[in-house]
């Protein structure tokens, strides 16, 4: 395994983060243990989960799995946990969201469900929004919609900054939490948290978790250019679209996969794209990952490994250099926008 630092922190991660959304939904517990120690055994220090993942949603579930294999030993100095707030974890109008009141009772319930003293990197699951999503919360109503809660006179252009960032110095202050983050955050939404936070005096957000593959390349316009501004380090969700960019064309015409359903458009893509990986001799998941570990912004895919197997094939993608012409290949069948803002459009 290689390792890099955490955007601007001294804290060393694993360029490969072990993500865990599948644990306790696809994957068994047994299995997700298995997981769990293979990626330690090869080097993967880097966890990262939500209270949101596991089923029910919002019950928690993978926490737990996760606070299991911990309670075993000897596991927790190796590993850099991060988890995440903001998502419903019940019924009630203050169990989401990032009031100072939830970021603190969510921390509280996330340490006790994962069995530790300390989270490494609490994340901000998404930027705060004017009312809370609607389908998210009928999960905890049955159904019923009568009992919504839309806060009054919701302002979803104004957060609440000084509360948050009150709420997370109080919890490193405990030692209940280290390091701030953000997922599913724009560029605009960094910049105005971390100018917050310098003039508190406060470290602020150290890493942002968004949305980044071969065929998701938006976050090159102003995402990607914030992070670097503010010394943030950035990982990657979906970094193989969905199993798109895993070799999905070879393995619905071998029986393997059945839900494929691109457009022309992105059929011809991937026909090029792995027709590439075909002549590299890598397996395309590996080619996707190594692309993203290119980007110096980047500092790790998140993968998540169904089986040990899965796992195990991803570690390749750290070993593999891409020359100049292949990356420019890969910029022909999977345009990006071209650059970063403003001259992704103007001159």
């Amino acid at each position: 395994m290689k390792y890099t630092h955490l955007g601007r922190t001294g804290l060393i991660v694993s360029r490969l983060c072990l993500g865990t959304m599948n644990m306790g939904v696809t994957t068994s517990e047994a299995e997700s243990h298995a997981i769990l120690d293979r990626a330690l055994a090869l080097g993967i220090n880097l966890i990262d989960t939500a209270n949101r993942y596991g089923e029910p949603q919002g019950g928690g579930g993978t926490e737990e799995i996760i606070g299991r294999w911990l309670a075993k030993g000897g596991r927790r100095s190796r590993i850099v946990l991060a988890t995440k707030v903001f998502g419903p974890m019940g019924p009630g109008p203050n169990v989401e969201g990032l009031s100072a009141y939830h970021i603190r009772q969510a921390c509280l319930d996330s340490l006790r469900r994962l069995q530790t003293d300390r989270i490494d990197l609490y994340q901000m699951h998404h930027i705060p929004r004017g009312t809370p999503h609607p389908k998210s919360r009928v999960e905890y109503l049955g159904g019923d919609r009568s009992n919504l809660y839309f806060p009054p006179h919701a302002r979803p252009d104004i957060v609440p900054w000084d509360e948050i960032w009150q709420a997370m110095e109080q919890l490193v202050h405990e030692g209940k939490i280290i390091y701030v983050g953000s997922s599913n955050f724009a560029g605009w939404n960094i910049a105005q948290a971390n100018e917050r936070a310098a003039a508190r005096h406060f470290l602020g957000l150290v890493s942002e978790q968004g949305l980044y593959n071969l065929n998701a390349r938006l976050v090159e316009m102003e995402l990607l250019p914030a992070c670097r501004a503010y010394g943030l380090g950035f990982l990657c969700w979906s970094p193989l679209s969905g199993g798109l960019l895993a070799g999905a064309l070879h393995k619905a015409a071998h029986g393997r996969r059945s839900d494929l359903h691109p457009d022309e458009a992105l059929r011809t893509k991937l026909a090029a794209y792995e027709s590439l990986c075909h002549d590299l001799g890598e397996e395309p998941a590996n080619v996707a990952l190594a692309w993203l570990l290119h980007n110096p912004v980047v500092t790790a895919p998140i993968i998540g490994p169904r089986t040990v197997e899965q796992l195990e094939s991803a570690v390749r993608a750290v070993d593999i250099i891409l020359s100049e012409d292949v990356l420019q290949r890969l910029d022909e069948i999977f345009p990006g926008p071209g650059n970063q803002a403003p001259e992704a459009w103007s001159w």
